[in-house]
């Protein structure tokens, strides 16, 4: 019996993360569909990409929101460490794979699952397993954003930042060693949902966002070069 419990509350937390907050905020603030702007993912990200700098904020935060509900939900209902570990890598999954974003051809037939690329809700899965890690990964993950502007590394950073903040909590006592994995577990789905922007990061070719610092930098050089011609 409680096997079929820590699955129900797993499979509720990719339920949780399908929920497309993006898609919602962009859509009542402009009308478009956001799967039809520049990535056509779901994130904060693109979200600043279609409706500006608030509606990207909105959606990342709802989006980590999301995370550490699942896990919080799950903790109340199970003592299973496991169990909370894996409703926090759902979510991520949810998000990524959204339920309720099927996509189809012209003949009706099934082709994937549409969604983002996991960042904010991993944020959230480890404050949902360890409150106080929100105060060390996101921080992190907002520095390396607005420092390198590069969104496909900030999201693949911030797994790392929970691997590293879970194993010295773990190594401590604090934590059980079953937390490490889900950051484990969270950087593989990331890296997996981000093949193509690593496939341009690694050209030279990824896109950098013009609020970084990463991005002023360009900027500039791009107008003293348009300037000097």
């Amino acid at each position: 019996m409680q096997l079929i419990i820590d699955l129900v509350v797993i499979f509720l937390g990719y339920v949780i993360g399908s929920i497309p907050f993006g898609l919602l905020i962009v859509k009542l603030k402009t009308g478009k569909d956001i799967r039809e702007v520049e990535s056509g993912r779901t994130g904060g990200t693109n979200a600043m990409r279609a409706a500006g700098f608030w509606a990207g904020f909105g959606t990342a935060m709802l989006d980590i929101l999301k995370g550490a509900v699942a896990v919080w939900i799950a903790q109340a209902i199970t003592d299973t460490s496991w169990a909370h570990m894996l409703s926090a890598i759902t979510p991520i999954l949810g998000h990524n794979y959204s339920i309720f974003l099927p996509e189809r051809d012209e003949n009706g037939k099934f082709i994937r699952l549409r969604g983002g690329a996991g960042g904010a809700p991993a944020v959230g899965g480890a404050m949902g397993l360890w409150p106080a890690s929100v105060l060390i990964i996101l921080p992190l993950g907002m520095l390396t954003f607005f420092t390198i502007g590069i969104a496909s590394v900030t999201t693949i950073a911030v797994a790392l930042f929970a691997i590293i903040v879970f194993a010295v909590q773990a190594s401590q006592g604090n934590l059980p060693w079953d937390y490490v994995w889900y950051g484990v577990g969270a950087e593989l789905l990331l890296i997996w949902a981000l093949r193509p922007n690593l496939k341009k990061l690694f050209a030279g070719e990824e896109r950098v966002v013009k609020y970084s610092l990463h991005g002023w930098l360009r900027a500039k050089r791009e107008q003293r070069t348009k300037n000097s011609k």
